[in-house]
């Protein structure tokens, strides 16, 4: 029998808030009030997201429904903006003041669905934007919101292709979340892992598996021997790092030498600068199976995912919503959030919700959580603290002129 690792449970159980400091009690009261009375509003469209997942890029629904639903609440859209399934909402008051970002996630996994929650993280970014707005509105504060629909998280780099286009160029700060298993009632400000993906493609010569095999050179052999070289390579590579890949090929026969493999592998590391090390003992794998074989291998770098550089500057969740760790969330996952928080001030925390064991980020267990009531709670509790952090940008000059000088993203 399954156990849940944790359940928050009813709001009237939950435990007593904790104590921390609170920039401008005044906003956070609007924010908490904005954020709860859309609640339902907010689940009804978690669950409209969670019930058509798209892939990455295909993402026309989630399109149409994030853009209706802002446009409802008074923000100037922009759809198919830059992007074919990105968009962009805008709230703005008066002629100067700082600008907030925000993003909304959208796209899903094959086969599994919202296994990573981007039902959740889409609707954060809406609590947060909204939020900010009835604040903005309320208390007469000037600046400008954009609440950016970003398409293509997995495996599509869909934020470097939108801050290439200049998507990004506007904002002062950039915030979203992402959920993971945790602690209960949680936040997490860790870092994430630096990825290289790769393609790598064989090519040999067929022939006659029986009659003359001597005739042939085995693509499929140079793919199992690099496959095999890296699980030896991972005995001697820091147990920090990631190296994980599948391969594959077409018109393959038992009785026909295969004359092509196609291979895709992640690289990993903590940093940029490690998972650039570690790519290069891996790409060696490769030849060093092309040689053997007497195959040709051809090796494609694609974009490059840079680790996840919290701001420090930022890092002020509000911690009457839980406890604050720099260890779990994603820290051994890759997000092209990542890139941006290497460009610019930028602030992605984990919020845990109760998985099953056995059941965290990319299982279909994972899909079941991300649609709870208890996950649904602790998503729009960090949404209240990141729209705390927001609103904190957009009043306090001191603060936001602390901000660091972002880092240049590593290109391919």
């Amino acid at each position: 029998m399954s156990s849940v690792i944790w359940e928050l449970g009813d709001q009237k159980t939950r435990p007593p808030l904790l104590d921390g400091d609170v920039y401008r009690p005044d906003i956070l009261e609007i924010i908490e009030k904005t954020i709860d009375e859309l609640s339902p509003a907010l689940r009804e469209l978690s669950l409209d997201i969670h019930k058509h997942p798209e892939l990455r890029f295909e993402e026309i629904h989630a399109h149409d429904t994030y853009t209706a639903f802002v446009e409802k609440q008074g923000f100037v859209v922009q759809r198919h903006y830059l992007l074919e399934t990105a968009w962009v909402a805008t709230y703005s008051r008066g002629q100067d003041g700082p600008v907030l970002g925000i993003n909304s996630e959208m796209d899903a996994l094959p086969g599994i669905g919202h296994a990573c929650g981007h039902n959740l993280i889409g609707i954060a970014g809406v609590a947060i934007a909204c939020a900010a707005k009835a604040a903005m509105e309320k208390l007469a504060i000037n600046g400008k919101v954009i609440l950016l629909g970003t398409p293509g998280e997995e495996g599509g780099y869909g934020k470097v292709r939108l801050w290439d286009k200049g998507a990004f160029e506007e904002m002062d700060v950039c915030l979203m979340c992402h959920p993971a298993p945790g602690p209960p009632h949680s936040v997490s400000l860790s870092g994430s892992l630096a990825l290289a993906r790769l393609q790598v493609d064989y090519t040999g010569h067929t022939a006659h598996a029986g009659l003359s095999p001597w005739e042939g050179k085995n693509a499929l052999d140079a793919a199992v021997l690099a496959y095999t070289s890296i699980g030896l390579l991972r005995q001697q590579i820091r147990p920090t790092h990631r190296v994980h890949g599948i391969f594959g090929g077409e018109d393959w026969a038992p009785n026909i030498i295969p004359d092509k493999s196609t291979m895709y592998w992640y690289v990993r590391a903590p940093t940029t600068k490690e998972m650039l090390d570690t790519l290069e003992r891996v790409k060696a794998c490769f030849e060093a199976a092309a040689s053997a074989t007497g195959c040709i291998v051809k090796v494609t770098v694609g974009s490059i995912g840079n680790e996840l550089a919290q701001n420090p500057v930022l890092d002020v969740v509000c911690k009457k919503y839980g406890t604050i760790d720099y260890d779990w969330g994603i820290s051994g996952a890759s997000t092209d959030f990542g890139n941006i928080s290497y460009l610019m001030p930028g602030l992605h925390p984990g919020f845990s919700i109760p998985i099953l064991q056995g059941g965290g980020n990319h299982t279909p267990a994972f899909t079941e959580a991300a649609v709870t009531e208890t996950a649904h709670g602790a998503c729009l509790d960090v949404s209240k603290g990141l729209a705390a952090v927001g609103m904190r940008v957009l009043t306090d000059v001191a603060f936001l002129s602390r901000k660091r000088k972002g880092r240049e993203v590593t290109s391919k």
